[in-house]
Formats: C-alpha cells, structure tokens, sequence
C-alpha cells in the first residue's frame, strides 16, 4: 500500500464534526435516507442563488448528497445545492463524491470536457465521471465496505446520465476501489466542492457505447498517458482541480499497473488528505 498523504496546508473550512455541522446547518437530514428532504419545500429553481443557470442543472441541485465527517462517517444529507456553496463549505460542510477512471483494451483513458451549462467548474476537461452517491437506498453507506457498493451503484447510474454508456456494460463488480481523497476547491466566488472522493479504475470486459449527454458534457475522448500529460501542457485547456490533484500525485503509477500490480493499490482504508 502506498504512503498516505497529509495536508501540507491547513483548508479553509472547518473541522468538520458531526457537532459542529448539525449546529451549523440544523437544515440536514439525519435519517440520511428515506425521508423528504427539508430542502424540499423550497426547491432549487425557485432560489435566488440560482437565478441565470440553465434549468435541467438547477433541478440536479435538488439531489440530495450524504454528509459526512472528516472520517467518512455519515452525519445526514443535504441538497447538492447547500452542499456546494462556498459560504457551506468555509463552515465546514463535507460531503461523500466519487471519480471513476474509465480505461478502454488499450488502456486508454475516457476523459470528458463538462458542459458549459454547469454550475460548478464549467467547461473544464476532467476524468471520465465525477459526481455524487446520494442519500437513498442503495447508494448511501456506513463503514467502508458498503460505502464502497454504494458509490459503484452511484458510479453506474452517472455513467448512464452523462455518457450514455448502459448499466450492463459498467456492471459493479467490475469497478475497483482505490482509494479515498479528502480535498477542497473553490470553483468561483459562490460555488465549490468539499469531499471525500472516491477514486474507482474500470477496464469494462464489453464494449463501450457512448451517448454522450450534451447538458452534463461537450465532449469525451479517450486519450493515452502522453496524450494526457500534452494536454496539460495546453494553455488553452482548463482542468478539474481534483483531477489534477489524482494525476499529479497518483494517477500514473496506478495507470502502469493497470495490467498488472494494481492490487497492490486496491482498498486503501486511509483517506488520503489533499
């Protein structure tokens, strides 16, 4: 297994207890599933907040991602929305994520670039899939096992929204646990991300079709470790900031062992603090 990483700076946000978010944000649902969510009775498209953004992305903000605290424990869920403002965010509020890494027969990379409709880092290229599990049966999870099934049921279901690729092709027990990322990014002055990101690897057995949602991404491609490593070179091309943080301090080696040695990497318990 390798080295953890440690933060070398302190976050913005606060230590993010399970005290300290319930007295910050009484708004948060502590059954965590099952429940109408309070964010209900004033749904995201009639929030100011979100004025001027394109519909289909604002009625997304009424999904309801988990809450957790700095360990990954389940403190309840939260509209995508409260989950992702910056105001949230520098209090403290940390949510469960995940970013699949799609490698074609050649061992190729599934990138996309996200769509210009998107509220939080628009247009920016990034791995194949980053979203969110979400507070309902099936996806939510306590302990690390069944938050692991719970994001590849996750996993499944996005792959389907943004590209288009049916579940039979991306089964769950083809995806592999890698590891946890704990990180930080501000997207704008209003809008961030805060999460505990889990990285999954899967080399489907069957082919791929893409169908490629034009209101999630505006392109995708599959591109080699140099190809990537050129495209970071490109002044004209945005990127994630959490998928930078996995290429520059991850990505490559787990990528040259994808064949063969990447059981070593598999099922790290630590989350790794970026």
């Amino acid at each position: 297994m390798s080295t953890t990483a440690t933060i070398t700076e302190p976050t913005r946000a606060r230590v993010p207890t399970a005290e300290n978010v319930l007295r910050l944000f009484p708004e948060i649902n502590t059954s965590l599933i099952g429940q109408t969510q309070n964010s209900a009775a004033n749904p995201a498209r009639q929030d100011s907040d979100l004025e001027g953004y394109d519909e289909e992305q604002i009625r997304l903000m009424d999904e309801v991602c988990i809450v957790v605290d700095e360990d990954d424990v389940p403190i309840g869920s939260a509209s995508k929305k409260i989950c992702h403002l910056m105001t949230n965010i520098d209090q403290g509020l940390l949510h469960r994520a995940f970013s699949v890494f799609l490698f074609d027969p050649s061992n190729r990379l599934l990138l996309q670039q996200r769509a210009s409709e998107k509220i939080t880092f628009p247009d920016m290229w990034t791995n194949t899939c980053c979203s969110h599990p979400l507070g309902i049966p099936g996806e939510t999870g306590v302990g690390l096992d069944a938050s692991v099934e719970g994001v590849k049921r996750a996993a499944q279901r996005k792959l389907g929204h943004e590209l288009g690729i049916p579940a039979v092709q991306v089964p769950t027990g083809e995806f592999e646990f890698l590891t946890r990322i704990h990180y930080l990014a501000p997207s704008d002055g209003k809008w961030g991300e805060h999460e505990v990101d889990y990285i999954l690897f899967i080399k489907p057995i069957s082919k791929i079709d893409l169908a490629v949602n034009p209101n999630e991404a505006q392109d995708a491609k599959y591109v080699s470790k140099d190809e990537l490593k050129a495209m970071f070179k490109d002044p004209d091309l945005k990127f994630t900031p959490w998928f930078k943080l996995i290429c520059e301090s991850m990505l490559y080696e787990w990528w040259d062992h994808l064949d063969s040695g990447l059981e070593k990497y598999l099922g790290e318990k630590e989350i790794r603090r970026m």
